[in-house]
Order: structure tokens, then sequence, then C-alpha cells
């Protein structure tokens, strides 16, 4: 049995829409991002409690926070970032990211500072019970499968595991069942579902794209693995700061998901 989440935001700000959607498509997990147009980080004690009495009526859970941590340049002030690891809801997974580094230098330059602040943040998630899962994304330090085995095996701590983007490994130029899956999958605790094409980079739905998705998860879950699948469709809009879907392609994204799912005769919910 694996789990079905999603980030929200990519349905709508509002996060009784993005429960409506999600429910209809049978999800009552949610990544959470942002809602009402802040992310989830910078919302106001009393738009937290909102949301968290919101979520709790309807009956959903939060599979992670989407947040943005390591998701800033090798050289931005790390201290004021690195305070942002306490603003969340409690949760056990948060997803982080390695670092913006400079396309015209190489990755290897940065990496004893990525080390540091990898470190950090993963030490304070140790101290408090939480799992900080790494997602693979282009021009972080994390952007390639070997710098992605690099961080695992140099933290080397319970509290640091893979969040496996199939879309992000393709849009580096990886295929990511190819060249990225077996170095990782040992690692890997969470995956982001969404596919792309090697050509184009356009982003599509799950197997749909050259992201292998299908022989990914067949490969995990032939082993008995129950986790958390996440959409993050971005088929209208992806950037930097996060991607966009909208109601009814969130619901094409889901649909996309669940026949593969189908396919493999695995149970989910």
């Amino acid at each position: 049995m694996v789990i079905l989440s999603g980030f929200g935001d990519e349905i709508s700000a509002d996060l009784t829409e993005q429960m409506d959607v999600m429910e209809s498509e049978g999800i009552r997990h949610i990544e959470f991002r942002s809602v009402w147009g802040a992310g989830v980080d910078l919302l106001s004690d009393d738009d937290m409690a909102k949301a968290r009495r919101l979520l709790d009526d309807r009956g959903f859970r939060i599979s992670a926070i989407g947040s943005g941590l390591g998701k800033i340049k090798i050289d931005d002030d790390f201290g004021e970032h690195l305070r942002r690891c306490e603003r969340y809801f409690e949760t056990d997974r948060i997803r982080i990211f390695s670092f913006y580094v400079p396309k015209d230098e190489p990755v290897s330059a940065h990496r004893d500072e990525v080390m540091r602040r990898m470190r950090a943040m993963v030490d304070m998630a140790a101290a408090n019970g939480i799992v900080m899962g790494h997602e693979n994304e282009r021009d972080i330090y994390g952007e390639q499968p070997a710098e992605c085995r690099d961080l695992l095996d140099t933290i080397d701590s319970p509290s640091l595991k893979a969040i496996f983007d199939p879309a992000n490994f393709v849009q580096a130029g990886v295929r990511p069942y190819e060249e990225a899956w077996d170095l990782l999958k040992d690692d890997v605790a969470y995956f982001h579902v969404k596919d792309a094409l090697l050509e184009s980079g356009a982003v599509t739905p799950a197997g749909e794209g050259d992201g292998g998705v299908r022989e990914v998860l067949r490969d995990k879950l032939s082993t008995g693995w129950e986790g958390v699948l996440s959409l993050e469709p971005h088929l209208k809009h992806a950037g930097r700061a996060g991607g966009w879907s909208g109601p009814e392609a969130f619901k094409v994204a889901a649909q996309a998901l669940k026949g593969i799912l189908d396919e493999l005769g695995v149970e989910y919910r």
C-alpha cells in the first residue's frame, strides 16, 4: 500500500479548493508548501492555526513540508535561512535542497560549504526527530546523481534521505532509471511524481516522458516498500519558486499516476 499526496498549491492558493480537488481524486494527504499566497514559513501564527484546523476538520494529513530550505545561493546568508527550520508544522519529514552553485564554476569548488550547510540542517532535524528529504533539482549541488550520492554518503545520517524527482533529473540531462536509480534507490524514501521530455525539458504527466517513472516505481514497489508518492505536476508552469497546474491538470496528473499503479497491481490510498 502506498500513500498518494500532492502539492496542494499547484491547484489553488485556497486551502479549501486544494482539499476539494485532492479529495475528488481520493487523495487525503498534502505536501504543504504554500497557502493563501504565502509560503508555509511565512504564515502568521493565526494562519498556521487556521490551516491546521481546516486540515484536521477534513481528515487531511501532512505528508511532508515542501520547504525551500537550501534553495538559496551558496554564498547567500545562511544564518537567517537556518532559523527557518524552526518555522514549520509538526511533521516528521521536510523537503530540502543543496544550494544553488554558480553555473560558470565547477560544483566541486563549493562542495565543502554545501556539506557544512547541509550538516547544520540535518543535525537540527535529527535533534527534533525529523527526516530531511533532499530533492534533486537543476542548478543546485545535488543536480546530478553522483552529487546526490556524495551528499548522502558524506552526511551519513538517518535524518537525511533522498527524494527522487524524475522530471528534475530529465531536465538536467539525466535518464533517471538508467543513470540515477541504481545509485540512489536504497536511500530513496519519498517521491515527487512528475515526468519530462529529454528533448525539450517539457513536463508531462507520469509515464508520458523520459523519466522512467513506470520502471522506477516497479522496481521500488517490488521490494515491498510502502511510502509516499507526492504529485508535483508542474503542467502549466515550472519555475525556481515552484510550479502550477490548476485543478483540471492536477486531476490529469493524478489519474496518470493511478493508471501506472493500477497497471503494476499496487494498492494505494
